[in-house]
C-alpha cells in the first residue's frame, strides 16, 4: 500500500546529511563538553562551532544562542524566565505587571500565559481576524503602561497563517510603559525556521524559538535566541551549562544536527518554498474541486508553502483521519501536543468557526519527500471517504454560519 506522510508540522525526519554529521558525536566523539581533558575540549569546541553557524543565520551574537532541549523548553524559558525576572527587578505586584499573547499560540505558549494569570499577572489574549490574522492596530491599542511583555506566534502550526512580526515587534519597541521601557517581544518560530526569514535584525524581536524537528533535525533539541541586553531566569538549574542559562550535559549529537538542519533548510528554502507551494495549490484547488461543502482555513495568501488546512462540513476530522490512515495517507486534525484530544482545537475557533465545523478540519501538511503523485494519490483517496462519512453523518450545517 501506497505511503504519503502529510504531517511535517508535527515532526519531520531527520535528513541524511544531518544524521551523517550527528553520528561520530553518539559513540566516537563522546566526551563530556564541561570536561576540561582532550575528549571533552573537542566537545566544547564541536557545540561552539554550532553556535556559531546558528548564530550566523540567525544575524545574532555567538552568545545570544542557548540550546534547550526542545521548542518548548524555550518557550517556557523565554515566557517565565523574562516575567519572573523582570517582576523581580521592578519589585512590583503580579496584578500590576500586563502580558499580551494572541489566541492562536502554540500551547507551549499559551499554556504558560494561562498560569502567569493563575498567579496574579494582568493577561490580555489577543483577538484574531477570521483568517488568524493579528491585526497590527488592535495590538497596538491592547498596550497599556504597565505592559511588560509579549509573545507572538510567527507562522501557527495549525493553519499555517504567517502573522506581521516585524510589524508588531516595532509597535512593542515605540511604545514606552511606565516604567520607561520598550515592550520586550518574543515570537514562537518552530513554523517559520527554514521556510520564511529568521534574521532576528529584520524582524526586531528580541526573543526567539526554533526547535530542530520542523527543519528535517532530531528530536529534543531547541534553541532560544535572546538579545544580549535581555535578562532572564534560568528555569532548569544546577550545572551552569548555557551560560548558566539552561543547565544540564548538552545533547552533542543533537546540537550538531540542529546546526546542521537549520543550515540545509536556509540554503534550500527559497526552491523548496517554491516546490511545495505549488503542490500544496494543487492539492487546495484538487480537493476544492472534487469536493463541495469545503473551506480553506487560514489566510489564502499568507501562510507557510506547505500548509493545507481544510474544513470539510458535515463530517468528524477524527474518523476522516483513521480513514485516510487506512489508505496509508497520514494526516493531523491539529497541533501534534494536543492530538489525543478531543477538545476542539483552540486555533480555529479563535477564527469564529463554531464546534461543529471545527471537529470537521484536518491538516495536511507537505514536506521534502512529498510528490505530486502523492497529491495524485490524495485527491483519488479522498473524496470517495468524504462521500461515505457524509452519507451517515447527522450533521448537517449551515454554510451561511460559518463566517467564511
Amino acid at each position: 500500500m501506497k505511503h504519503v506522510y502529510l504531517d511535517h508540522a508535527a515532526t519531520t525526519y531527520v535528513d541524511p546529511e544531518v544524521l551523517k554529521a550527528m553520528m561520530p558525536y553518539f559513540s566516537d566523539e563522546f566526551g563530556n563538553p564541561t570536561a576540561i581533558y582532550a575528549d571533552g575540549r573537542h566537545a566544547r569546541e564541536t557545540i561552539e562551532t554550532a553556535r556559531d553557524t546558528v548564530a550566523e543565520i540567525l544575524n545574532c551574537k555567538y552568545d545570544e544562542v542557548i540550546f534547550t532541549g526542545s521548542g518548548t523548553e524555550s518557550d517556557n524559558l523565554a515566557v517565565f524566565g523574562f516575567v519572573e525576572k523582570k517582576q523581580e527587578e521592578l519589585k512590583e505586584p503580579k496584578e500590576k505587571l500586563h502580558i499580551i499573547t494572541s489566541k492562536i499560540e502554540h500551547h507551549a505558549v499559551l499554556y504558560p500565559f494561562e498560569r502567569l494569570k493563575k498567579q496574579g499577572y494582568k493577561v490580555t489574549f489577543l483577538e484574531v481576524d477570521k483568517y488568524g490574522l493579528i491585526d497590527p492596530k488592535k495590538f497596538k491599542e491592547a498596550l497599556t503602561p504597565d505592559t511588560i511583555f509579549t509573545s507572538m506566534i510567527y507562522a501557527n502550526n495549525e493553519i499555517g497563517t504567517i502573522e506581521p512580526i516585524s510589524e508588531l515587534a516595532k509597535i512593542a519597541h515605540s511604545y514606552k510603559n511606565r516604567f520607561g521601557e520598550s515592550v520586550v517581544f518574543h515570537t514562537d518560530a518552530c513554523q517559520a525556521a527554514g521556510v520564511l526569514d529568521i534574521n532576528v535584525k529584520n524582524l526586531g524581536v528580541d526573543l526567539m524559538t526554533i526547535n530542530g524537528s520542523k527543519i528535517y533535525g532530531p528530536k529534543g533539541i531547541g534553541v532560544l535566541y535572546k538579545k544580549s541586553s535581555i535578562k532572564i531566569h534560568p528555569q532548569i538549574v544546577g550545572g551552569g551549562q548555557e551560560n548558566n542559562m539552561r543547565s544540564g550535559t548538552e545533547n552533542v549529537p543533537g546540537i550538531i544536527g540542529f546546526a546542521k538542519a537549520l543550515e540545509l533548510a536556509q540554503k534550500n528554502k527559497e526552491k523548496e518554498n517554491k516546490r511545495l507551494t505549488t503542490l500544496r495549490e494543487k492539492l487546495i484547488q484538487g480537493i476544492f474541486k472534487s469536493t463541495p461543502r469545503t473551506y480553506l482555513n487560514g489566510h489564502p495568501t499568507l501562510r507557510l508553502p506547505n500548509n493545507a488546512n481544510i474544513l470539510f462540513l458535515d463530517i468528524e476530522g477524527e474518523a476522516l483521519l483513521l480513514h485516510l490512515d487506512e489508505k496509508g495517507i497520514e494526516v493531523s486534525t491539529g497541533s501534534a501536543c494536543n492530538s489525543k484530544s478531543l477538545a476542539p482545537s483552540h486555533v480555529l475557533l479563535a477564527t469564529g468557526l463554531p464546534h461543529a465545523a471545527v471537529h470537521g478540519s484536518i491538516r495536511m501538511t507537505l514536506g521534502k519527500r512529498t510528490t505530486e503523485e502523492d497529491i495524485d494519490y490524495v485527491l483519488k483517496v479522498l473524496p470517495p471517504i468524504i462521500k461515505q462519512l457524509r452519507a451517515i453523518s447527522p450533521i448537517h450545517l449551515d454554510e451561511k454560519k460559518l463566517n467564511r
